[in-house]
């Protein structure tokens, strides 16, 4: 296919950083802007003893999105579908505008700009056709969104994980060197240390310690996801088991603990039936690996699904020994035959710096259809995990008491899980029955047999679901 062309575009600097270029796919034109949000930044009096670090995720930059006479034109994400309510930050059937990716992270600047680093897990290009993009275009589409990050974040540590559209054609990412893993060491050799780039230039992940006793580990599940054809029958592709288990097997001897991101989670789907997020004997394998080094890892960070969700990872006599999170996306995007979507989130976890416990997330959000009405982007604290749900902080055991909260009748506890589900979306959607059925197996039943046995049972009492 012809290499997708390029235009050099006009860009309103801000005054505190010269944002990079915006890419444009094929045919496209258009303005990338930096406007004046007016939100304060939040005051939070946390102990010298608590640690914060941002993550974000799934930002999908649409270079197409603009407003347009003729709704079918508006952006190549929606795929001709009519974004009839299209305005300044996006739409619901529209990947991310640069304009909302920048009202993001000059947000995240405002809010707190001292964090101890940042967890960005992948996905940088739109939902196109394939035949729209190319090697050099997501190349391009990432270096933007690196840029911008390190534009708003100087200086401030940044650990990414590869997501199965950042690369060409999209879900086929390698089990050795190419193009794109070389092209991501490049850009984030100002984040990662040496030994992290080789192992990312030859297989998309790495590790590095954040600091004494800490260790983030990025993996690349895409190598296990279920259309990635570059990855078929391989039992170990590019090594990552073998290099996991050493990895997590050398942070125990140091003594360390470990944060795990990646893009594409373990376990099951929440908002369908019996589909694990990668190919199943992948993902038995992780479940496994993470149950035998559970006592390692802190907690596990992932993107992907653009809902927000949690799971507890039981070990095979039911206690529950990790905790798992999934963090809502930027971008809005929604199938147009979708019932709801997701308002553009990111998200602020606070944690001991002693031992590294995770102790509440501070989840952030912009409703989308008030910003485009009033034309200006007023991100808001949608919750703090804690308040929310009366939890004294995010072990698994407390997670665990919540979810067996979520099944009582009329459990408002769960409703309101729901409604942050969607990133208030909208709060009148309910999820009943066989809806709550799936929404529940997954969060306590990441591997195969006890998820099966959980929907098969079709209930989900006490006596069932431990």
């Amino acid at each position: 296919m012809p290499a997708l062309g390029w235009k050099r575009l006009v860009v309103r600097r801000g005054a505190d950083m010269g944002p990079p270029r915006c890419p444009a796919l094929r045919g496209a034109f258009f303005l990338c802007f930096v406007g004046g949000f007016a939100a304060a930044p939040i005051e939070d009096a946390h102990l010298a003893t608590t640690g914060r670090f941002w993550h974000v995720t799934d930002l999908h930059l649409d270079p197409t999105y603009r407003l347009a006479d003729d709704p079918t034109q508006v952006c190549l994400s929606s795929k001709g579908a009519p974004a009839a309510r299209a305005g300044l930050f996006g739409d619901f059937l529209c990947d991310a505008p640069y304009r909302l990716i920048q009202s993001a992270f000059t947000q995240m600047s405002r809010v707190a700009p001292q964090l101890d680093f940042i967890i960005w897990t992948g996905d940088s290009p739109p939902h196109v056709p394939v035949d729209e993009l190319s090697t050099d275009t997501v190349i391009q589409l990432i270096r933007n969104m690196t840029k911008t990050i390190r534009g708003h974040f100087p200086g401030l540590p940044v650990f990414p994980a590869l997501g199965n559209h950042d690369y060409w054609p999209q879900d086929q990412l390698m089990s050795s060197t190419n193009a794109i893993y070389q092209a991501a060491a490049k850009m984030w050799e100002p984040w990662l240390q040496p030994e992290a780039l080789r192992t990312l230039r030859e297989g998309g992940f790495y590790s590095q310690q954040v600091r004494p006793g800490l260790r983030v580990v990025s993996l690349n599940t895409i190598l296990y996801y279920g259309p990635n054809k570059a990855t078929v029958n391989m039992s170990d592709p590019a090594g990552q088991y073998q290099w996991l288990q050493d990895t997590l097997e050398g942070a125990e001897q140091s003594m360390e603990k470990v944060f795990i991101i990646a893009h594409v989670p373990v376990g099951y789907l929440p908002f369908t039936r019996g589909i694990p997020a990668m190919k199943e004997s992948h993902n038995e394998k992780l479940v496994a690996i993470f149950r035998n080094y559970s006592h390692v890892i802190a907690g596990q960070f992932y993107g992907h699904t653009h809902r927000d969700s949690i799971m507890v990872l039981l070990d095979q006599r039911g206690k529950p020994v990790n905790s798992v999170f999934v963090s809502p996306s930027v971008t809005p995007i929604k199938n147009v035959l979708e019932p709801y979507s997701n308002n553009p989130a990111f998200r602020m976890y606070h944690y001991d710096k002693r031992d590294f416990t995770l102790l509440d997330i501070w989840q952030y959000y912009l409703n989308l259809t008030e910003a485009n009405e009033k034309q200006s982007a007023a991100w808001r604290l949608e919750y703090t995990m804690t308040e929310a749900f009366g939890l004294k902080d995010l072990q698994p055991q407390r997670l665990l008491q919540l979810a067996l909260g979520f099944q009582l009748p009329r459990a408002r506890t769960f409703d309101r899980y729901f409604t942050h589900f969607m990133v208030s979306y909208n709060n009148s959607i309910l999820c009943e029955g066989d809806c709550k059925l799936s929404q529940m197996c997954a969060i306590l039943h990441l591997d195969r047999g006890a998820y099966s046995k959980c929907v098969g049972k079709g209930r989900y009492d006490n006596a069932f679901l431990v």
